[in-house]
């Protein structure tokens, strides 16, 4: 079976899809999920409420500590206001695919 992933790379970096939980009791990153539409997603939860932003700004420091890129390197590009997001990674693009494969298998 074809495993479809949430992100896609190209040469400036990593796009990824993901859909936020906010007020959780804390910051993780736990996995990929199919949707009920057939795309995949990253689920990611952070503590910070979705309130003038502050759950996107923990969202970007989340991925940027996780892959170890500074937090001026991500993101969000699409669905700020939304719990699925699109969220944008400068740098080397299959460098951050291999980080977010290792992340997404310890999500789960």
């Amino acid at each position: 079976m074809e495993q479809h992933e949430p992100w896609t790379a190209d040469a400036h970096g990593v796009v990824i899809e993901v859909r936020l939980t906010p007020r959780a009791n804390r910051n993780a990153i736990e996995g990929v999920e199919r949707r009920a539409d057939g795309r995949s997603v990253l689920k990611v939860r952070v503590r910070a409420a979705p309130f003038e932003g502050e759950a996107n700004a923990a969202l970007c420091r989340l991925i940027a500590e996780r892959l170890g890129v500074a937090v001026r390197d991500v993101t969000v590009v699409a669905g700020a206001t939304s719990r699925v997001k699109r969220i944008k990674v400068a740098g080397q693009g299959v460098a951050l695919v291999t980080q977010l494969r290792r992340l997404a298998a310890q999500g789960k």
